[in-house]
């Protein structure tokens, strides 16, 4: 009986010791995607299924650049990324603030993105989220995008994480497509020996009310950073500083939106501006006044 006590502890002790060295390799892979980077954007669209003879696929898009990525929160379930571009003369570079992705550890809840600028909140069983990672991303102006749970793989001296998730338009093509209204993400984000690879395969979906959802075409995406020395991107970490404090009041407030736990829709604009113009202006700085440009944007 103590010999089968004993076994039974120590198969408790192998199994925590390996699951804390599991968890430890996730993070300090999400954590990899920080820093500075040369960042090389490519998306080709692959196949269409359009039955409109006029149909003109979208053009194929390379761009680079340079950006900043930055660690906002490393708690023990939680790290956040801040991403920044650094564009324009070296000597005197201009700031774009970018994407952002947290990564939540058996994270629960999610807004699913449902066409036409909504989202739909969902509430997962936690022994499906087990061990896994939710990487949540947001738009410029930390309003939703897209978000989705999946595990961290480490095998074969590779680290990778996949995910196939609902998301917006991305900002190339809704601006110049309307004959669709959902990408449909298939994510793979790969730890390299330069940096790392978002790598994606994502179908253009056209979703109706009360009809089955068709794939009008299918996209290759394949992003490359490239690390190199910190010093490049001194700029970006230096104005990230000086408005850290203002994003963190936005944050805030959707971190309030977030937690009404309810769908949720938002306005395209408001007073004729999205609302990154809105908050992007530097006249823009107290809390009660972009609590109250975030709520304009709600939908009751």
């Amino acid at each position: 009986m103590k010999k089968l006590v004993l076994a039974s502890l120590i198969c408790i002790v192998a199994m925590t010791t390996n699951g804390q060295s599991k968890k430890t390799k996730d993070k300090n892979a999400i954590k990899e995607m920080c820093g500075c980077f040369e960042v090389t954007f490519n998306f080709a669209e692959t196949f269409n299924y359009s039955e409109d003879e006029g149909y003109k696929p979208s053009k194929t898009k390379v761009d680079k650049g340079l950006e900043w990525a930055g660690l906002v929160v490393d708690d023990n379930n939680k790290i956040s990324i801040q991403h920044l571009l650094q564009v324009g003369n070296p000597a005197k570079p201009m700031i774009i603030k970018h994407w952002r992705q947290d990564w939540l550890y058996e994270n629960t809840d999610f807004y699913v993105y449902n066409g036409d600028n909504e989202w739909t909140f969902t509430q997962e069983d936690k022994g499906n989220v087990k061990k896994q990672w939710t990487q949540k991303v947001y738009q410029v102006d930390d309003s939703p995008r897209y978000e989705g749970s999946g595990s961290w793989v480490h095998v074969d001296g590779k680290s990778y994480w996949e995910n196939t998730t609902t998301a917006p338009l991305p900002r190339r093509e809704y601006t110049k497509r309307s004959d669709y209204n959902i990408t449909l993400r298939g994510n793979r984000h790969e730890i390299t020996n330069y940096g790392w690879v978002h790598d994606q395969d994502n179908s253009k979906v056209i979703r109706e009310s009360g009809k089955d959802d068709v794939v009008l075409a299918k996209e290759k995406g394949y992003n490359t950073y490239k690390r190199v020395d910190d010093s490049k991107c001194k700029a970006a970490a230096d104005w990230w500083v000086a408005h850290n404090d203002k994003w963190q009041l936005v944050r805030n407030k959707w971190a309030e939106v977030y937690g009404r736990n309810t769908d949720l829709s938002l306005e395209t604009k408001v007073d004729n501006k999205q609302l990154y113009k809105h908050l992007f202006s530097d006249d823009i700085t107290e809390e009660k006044e972009m609590n109250s440009i975030i709520e304009s944007f709600v939908k009751k």
